[in-house]
């Protein structure tokens, strides 16, 4: 069983211009390649995990997502931090096309996304650390069992009110933050 830091994507890996689906639209964090590179280095697996309900709202298709995905797949590995996978949830609880709309249970703050990635690839949940932007992602981690869980503000207010272990800056404080007490 290995550890693994399962990351969201909008706001922590990317900066979140909201519904970012085009590759001219994406656009790193400064010091997020890097920081994963360390973690990865440092022994962790890296798992990107998110919410996309742009793709229930109709705003793009899954098939642009997947695009979006391998291109940011490749610049993560060029960076020295291959990601072991990239899931998603493309649903929403009440708004868009109707194969989308619905409870389910890979949406954050469920665990789905979590719990398939860490059986898919043999991951200790026990072990590993979820990163997020929102409080529902630092829920979405405690649902799965994982063992950290980090708020970053991405340049918004925090209140503290998530229960993170660990509220940073970004992820590159956040990646400081978990190796140094390691």
């Amino acid at each position: 069983m290995r550890k693994a830091v399962f990351l969201d994507r909008d706001g922590v890996i990317n900066l979140d211009h909201g519904y970012v689906h085009e590759i001219d639209e994406f656009e790193f964090v400064p010091g997020s390649l890097e920081a994963c590179a360390r973690l990865y280095k440092a022994g962790y697996q890296l798992v990107v995990v998110t919410n996309q309900s742009g793709i229930a709202r109709g705003y793009y298709t899954e098939e642009q997502f997947h695009t979006l995905s391998q291109w940011m797949s490749e610049r993560f590995a060029e960076a020295g931090a291959p990601l072991l996978g990239v899931y998603f949830c493309p649903h929403h609880p009440e708004k868009g096309l109707p194969q989308y709309v619905g409870e389910c249970q890979c949406r954050k703050p469920n665990p789905g996304m979590l719990l398939q990635a860490a059986q898919e690839h043999q991951l200790d949940v026990a072990a590993s650390v979820m990163v997020g932007d929102k409080p529902g992602d630092v829920e979405a981690g405690r649902n799965a069992g994982v063992a950290t869980c980090i708020q970053v503000r991405s340049g918004k207010p925090v209140d503290g009110s998530s229960g993170a272990d660990c509220i940073a800056d970004d992820l590159a404080g956040a990646a400081q933050w978990l190796l140094g007490k390691n």
